[in-house]
């Protein structure tokens, strides 16, 4: 496509230096002093340079606290800018649960209207509501407007599309969570003035819209609570439709994650589309805030067609708009004993601290203690990380003895929680515990079912060679 040219800045708008940047998949994001970044299940507007990603700030029992937003120019190093409706914004609010917050601004009102879902808390989803919030400012203070039922329809997760001619809509999960319906707004974008079209019997929710070439894409996930599933997409030429059936994209769990968002990324070379995905920390027993996230670019095989892949990094230039996958490799992988053919598992799928590990007959998707997250430290190490607890391959105590049990804890920043991978013959890897320079190991070579996995000094035999593979999900 011809390069596009873009305006001089004016005053308040950033200018966007052609610098690449990296982010690093599945982890918490976080900016000033480390903290982290709290938009989960939220959206981005850029305003004058800057994105503004707005999103969901609870408290620690998973109840609303906060509508946050943080603003960047790259993407990646992001600034905290303001909670722009909180529990006193309105009575309404004090007890109230609201998710998946977009903003569209409204060039005619020239106000920023905020929509969410609306709850009366987590837990208990009777209201079915959406609720708007609106400000002169995309990061000041919001007003907030109310809630309602759009049309009388029990209305659960949402998102909101501001077309290229200034209409807007509002997509809901709606009947009970079996059908998605398309709203038209009115023309302040407050209220919903019309029931364009319903895609009936779909089951789905977290939904994300966006358009390229004259099509529309709809990007949304099943309705399997906190659990990851199947994303899937249906497109057409017109919002009213006819739309395409439900099509796959991306792997049978969405690398481990849920849509929240999909953003353009216009630049001076292209324009690219980043998948905003939520890797959700209840699916693991966490809390909303300890929640995690995963970008992707989205590529196109034909103008009505969508695919998504796995990458353990993201380069985004958001001056010339390139956006491409860094490195490969499985979101969750099983690591196999090469001298048994056996998995290594956390025991009785444990979520404790100090859950001992051993090999086990390789099982099947629902064998979460088996898969792993081999998550790049930037420092030739990685940690491993446990899909079904979150928690760490770890040597207790930072003990250097040989034969000490390898178990999970909570991950941080030790040295006896990172991990050497090294290629050997034949494809398998040794896994090499930073602090002791020792060897992970089967306990005796044991082909047994149960055998503890240990740390034991580096001797090349079978019980200390490991084949990785995408776990089987």
């Amino acid at each position: 496509m011809p390069p596009l040219v873009l305006p001089a800045a004016v005053a308040g708008e950033a200018r966007t230096a052609a610098v690449t940047v990296a982010v690093t998949n599945g982890v918490q994001f976080t900016g000033a002093a480390g903290k982290p970044l709290h938009a989960h299940a939220g959206g981005v507007i850029r305003v004058r340079g800057y994105f503004y990603w707005f999103g969901q700030n609870a408290h620690g029992n998973n109840r609303f606290r906060f509508i946050s937003v943080y603003r960047s120019t790259d993407l990646r190093t992001w600034e905290f800018r303001n909670h722009v409706l909180t529990q006193s914004s309105a009575p309404e609010l004090k007890v109230a649960g609201l998710w998946r917050p977009k903003v569209i601004y409204n060039a005619r009102t020239k106000q920023y209207v905020l929509w969410m879902r609306k709850e009366k808390k987590e837990g208990d989803f009777s209201q079915g509501r959406v609720a708007v919030a609106t400000s002169p400012t995309v990061d000041g203070d919001y007003r907030y407007r109310g809630s309602y039922r759009p049309l009388n329809d029990k209305s659960f997760d949402m998102t909101v599309f501001r077309d290229d001619d200034g209409q807007a809509y509002l997509i809901s999960t709606t009947n009970a969570q079996e059908d998605l319906t398309i709203f038209r707004l009115t023309p302040d974008y407050l209220r919903v003035a019309a029931r364009v079209t319903t895609l009936r019997g779909v089951k789905r929710e977290a939904q994300a819209i966006f358009k390229r070439g004259g099509v529309y894409f709809l990007v949304s996930s099943g309705v399997t609570g906190w659990q990851p599933n199947q994303a899937k997409y249906a497109t057409a030429t017109r919002i009213a439709g006819p739309w395409s059936r439900m099509a796959d994209v991306g792997d049978s769990i969405a690398y481990g994650s849920q849509a929240a968002h999909v953003l353009p990324v216009q630049g001076s070379a292209t324009t690219s589309y980043l998948y905003m995905g939520d890797r959700h920390a209840n699916a693991w027993g966490g809390k909303i805030n300890a929640s995690e996230y995963v970008w992707l670019p989205l590529r196109f095989p034909s103008t009505r067609s969508l695919s998504m892949r796995w990458y353990p990094r993201v380069s985004i230039n958001t001056a010339t708009g390139v956006v491409r996958g860094l490195g490969s490799g499985h979101a969750y992988e099983i690591v196999r004993a090469r001298h048994s053919g056996k998995c290594l598992t956390v025991r009785w799928s444990s979520r404790a601290d100090g859950a001992g590990t051993a090999q086990q007959p390789c099982g099947t998707a629902a064998s979460q203690n088996q898969h792993w997250q081999v998550l790049g430290l930037g420092n030739g190490y990685h940690q491993l990380v446990a899909r079904h607890s979150h928690k760490c391959l770890t040597v207790p105590s930072s003990s250097t003895a040989s034969g000490v049990r390898v178990t999970q804890r909570t991950c941080g920043t030790g040295a006896n929680q990172q991990w050497r991978l090294t290629r050997t013959t034949g494809g398998y890897y040794r896994i090499t515990a930073r602090h002791s320079g020792k060897c992970l190991d089967i306990r005796y070579g044991s082909a047994a079912s149960g055998v503890r996995a240990i740390q034991f000094t580096c001797k090349g035999s079978a019980n200390q060679q490991w084949r990785r593979a995408g776990a089987p999900y």
